[in-house]
């Protein structure tokens, strides 16, 4: 039996209802006043939900907290759940982009930032600009200017490669090199109007910016001397000359590119060619007779274009003879004949006549085409 406390003790039977003490211990066996700890893989979780970087980490980051919280007593429940969830709506939203073709689409909005960050890569046709340097320094860094002033650079012509692994300094640069040089009559059409110390250049696609979409051949002019600026636009195409002037400009750089494919070795080591190259050269004055003889010219164009018409006339007969010329020195007879007349008297004549450059260029080696710059 039980024996009952003396009269007036402070205890008594136990009892249910009476509350009962633990000690100086809480639940989790913790000391009461003892700072509770933030669960470190909890607040993991978070930060990865938030950034949405590696959701599948988040998640799992997350559970493991929760785990470790309910066996610890430790803080972060709210973060460990909030990082769950957004690590799983991360989940979703890369399911989304992967399935739908979004993440091309990402891919290619980074790859035109970086394009967009080279301003070389993004000059047009009629662009004028300045480079740190000049042409001969930094090209990567370019800035646009208006024509009518004093800058570096003009671009005459963007010629964009194909696809496919990339095909090496030197193929882009042989590629620039034949394409540049063919497309600069068409932007500036009147050739005698180009400065004598003005030549071609072109800016090309890097390996590094290749990899990055880039396959723009910058065409461009500049001045062949270090530190000389370009004044002015070179511009003369028909969206700045009159319908005469690009008619008369079309058919004398037709003559001038036929004049320009002249065989390298002479008369005396292969006069075959040159007899091929004199029958061409006839035929192609032949068609630029006619175009000439076809178009209606203003009054006061009207006489000079008919005198320089008959002196072409009388040119292309030379260059007739010349290929059927039967040995070097009769060739030669002939090829000086008919190069009097190029370019002469009545070429000025008509030229003064319809408003364009009377100064021929002077005629010089193609040394420097093998300038160029490089992106």
């Amino acid at each position: 039996m039980s024996i009952p406390p003396p009269p007036g003790s402070p205890y008594g039977p136990p009892s249910a209802n009476r509350p009962q003490a633990h000690g100086p211990y809480g639940p989790a066996g913790r000391p009461y006043g003892t700072p509770v700890s933030v669960n470190a893989l909890a607040v993991a979780a978070l930060v990865l939900g938030v950034l949405c970087f590696l959701p599948a980490a988040g998640l799992v980051l997350g559970l493991i907290a929760l785990r470790q919280i309910r066996r610890s007593g430790q803080s972060g429940r709210g973060l460990a759940i909030a990082g769950s969830v957004l690590s799983s709506a991360g989940m979703v939203l890369w399911a989304v982009v992967l399935t739908t073709g979004a993440a091309s689409e990402v891919w290619e909005g980074f790859k035109d930032g970086a394009r967009r960050g080279n301003e070389v890569l993004s000059l047009d046709k009629g662009d004028c600009f300045d480079a740190p340097g000049g042409l001969e320094g930094d090209t990567y860094d370019v800035d646009r200017v208006p024509c009518g002033g004093r800058h570096d650079g003009e671009v005459f012509a963007v010629v964009t490669l194909p696809g496919g692994a990339f095909p090496g300094d030197a193929r882009i640069a042989r590629i620039a090199d034949e394409k540049c040089y063919a497309l600069q009559d068409q932007y500036a059409m009147d050739t005698w109007a180009v400065p004598a110390d003005v030549d071609v250049y072109y800016l090309l696609p890097s390996r590094e910016s290749w990899r990055f979409g880039d396959r723009a051949i910058t065409c461009l002019f500049g001045n062949t001397e270090t530190g000389i600026k370009l004044t002015g636009s070179l511009r003369g195409d028909p969206t700045t000359l009159d319908t005469d002037q690009v008619v008369f400009l079309s058919t004398a750089n037709a003559l001038d590119t036929a004049l320009y494919e002249e065989p390298e070795d002479t008369p005396d080591d292969d006069l075959t060619a040159h007899r091929a190259w004199a029958a061409q050269v006839n035929d192609v004055l032949g068609e630029q007779i006619e175009a000439l003889r076809g178009h209606t010219w203003p009054d006061g164009a009207r006489g000079p274009v008919a005198g320089l018409v008959e002196d072409l006339e009388d040119a292309r007969e030379e260059w007739r003879k010349a290929s059927t010329a039967g040995d070097a020195d009769t060739y030669y007879t002939h090829y000086d004949k008919a190069y009097g007349f190029v370019d002469g008297r009545s070429t000025v004549t008509a030229r003064k006549a319809l408003g364009l450059a009377t100064t021929p260029p002077v005629p010089g080696e193609d040394e420097s085409r093998d300038s160029e710059a490089e992106v």
